[in-house]
């Protein structure tokens, strides 16, 4: 075999097993693998799992924070006036070399698939032609979907249809559309009757930036989930933020739950903008500014976890960790009971794969792509907890990122001791 990693904790039930790759292919999953491999891994019974997704990120806009000028209020709409200040000097070099610094940083974080957002805007599609070049210089670190994304709607200027339109054809992914952010309610529902009809023509997938707001009359989603079942697409069809939702009453958000189940679309949060972005205008008390993720969950749906933005224009912050964002949306979505934790994990992995449209080659089991993740944790809620280090990630068949856990030691009077925060190793109970 070319590789063996010996002592894997496997997601989902904590098996200690001998894993076998052959080429890019997982060839054995075992108690024990008698034979040798060119290359071994020792897994040391931390957790192996598939690889992270970021199902929704702004490549063509991170690590642009401060350029022109910082967002002093943190809202979103300033967010949008700084990021229109700074379109008219992008260069594809200058997109370029920040997008690819912040592929390097997901994917030493465990993330190999990525769907990012290319603003089509500006007639040029500067950004779209980019981040379609970028994700074949990238395809050997991560698979990189890109969505064709209207930033400032598709009917607010004379080109917005147009440049969509060129976007799709010279490649995107993914088709996209901003609803709200369109002049009027009827607009923003053409916005999404135009993305499904695109993506049907060209065979492409829907990812829209659907009620991005905090106002409860924005009810967009609803017409997605119309076209996702009147076409036929829902599992090709994911709803981006869907922030208005929280506002919602609650007999509306009900009778929506079966809905999307009928419609089997996908739905994507994003914790760290949406904890920051929405619901600046309710002063005290303030309502949480993510869709309803555990009502969703809990429904059937297929709901997945998103880091948006890398210090950029809306959030200053970040680093790429999928486990930060998982963290994150553990607090602010009331989702700390036991196996909720569990249940975010698999927000990260499997249902990202599931809205990406990864499935098939997904997994750790023979006969799957090798690609795979081994944390420094014991299991999925304590690398959620700990926020784990990716101590390898493996991508069909090849390691493609590496990393060597801090070593705290705390010296007290009797003596030296290392601190590794696993308080089920520390006691006895993995």
């Amino acid at each position: 075999m070319d590789l063996i990693v010996r002592n894997a904790r496997l997601a989902g039930g904590g098996e200690v097993r001998d894993i076998a790759v052959n080429g890019s292919v997982i060839a054995a999953v075992e108690e024990h693998i008698e034979e040798r491999g060119d290359s071994e891994i020792d897994a040391g019974g931390c957790l192996v799992c598939p690889p992270f997704s970021d199902p929704h990120v702004h490549l063509d806009a991170v690590l642009t924070v401060g350029d022109p000028r910082y967002n002093d209020s943190g809202t979103l709409l300033e967010g949008i006036a700084v990021w229109g200040e700074r379109r008219p000097f992008v260069t594809k070099k200058g997109l370029m070399e920040n997008a690819r610094e912040a592929v390097l940083w997901e994917a030493a974080n465990g993330v190999q698939f990525i769907r990012t957002h290319a603003d089509t805007t500006d007639g040029s599609l500067v950004t779209v032609e980019a981040l379609l070049e970028l994700k074949e210089e990238m395809k050997d670190v991560a698979d990189i979907q890109v969505v064709a994304f209207p930033q400032d709607g598709i009917y607010t200027f004379p080109d917005g249809e147009r440049n969509l339109r060129r976007a799709v054809e010279i490649g995107c992914d993914c088709v996209g559309a901003i609803p709200h952010n369109e002049l009027t309610r009827e607009d923003g529902v053409r916005s999404v009757e135009l993305a499904f009809d695109l993506a049907e023509k060209f065979g492409r997938m829907v990812d829209i930036h659907c009620d991005e707001t905090g106002d409860e009359q924005s009810r967009f989603v609803e017409v997605m989930a119309r076209c996702a079942i009147s076409m036929g697409m829902g599992e090709r069809t994911a709803a981006s933020h869907t922030t208005a939702m929280h506002n919602y009453g609650n007999d509306y958000a009900l009778k929506l739950m079966g809905i999307f189940q009928r419609a089997k679309m996908s739905f994507i949060t994003l914790p760290f903008d949406n904890s920051v972005l929405q619901n600046r205008t309710d002063g005290y008390p303030r309502r949480r500014g993510h869709t309803r993720v555990d009502e969703l969950d809990r429904a059937g749906v297929n709901v997945c976890i998103g880091h948006d933005s890398i210090m950029d224009p809306w959030y200053p912050m970040g680093k790429g960790s999928m486990l930060a964002a998982a963290n994150l949306l553990l607090h602010t979505a009331h989702m700390s009971g036991y196996s909720q934790v569990f249940r975010l994990f698999r927000m990260i992995t499997g249902n990202s794969a599931e809205t990406l449209g990864v499935s098939d080659s997904y997994g750790i089991a023979p006969g799957k792509d090798a690609s795979f993740l081994v944390l420094d944790a014991e299991d999925e809620f304590d690398a959620i907890r700990l926020q784990s280090e990716c101590l390898w990630s493996v991508r069909r068949g090849r390691v493609v990122s590496q990393s060597v856990p801090a070593t705290r030691t705390v010296t007290r009077e009797s003596g030296r001791r290392d601190v590794d925060f696993k308080w089920k190793r520390m006691t006895g109970k993995a």
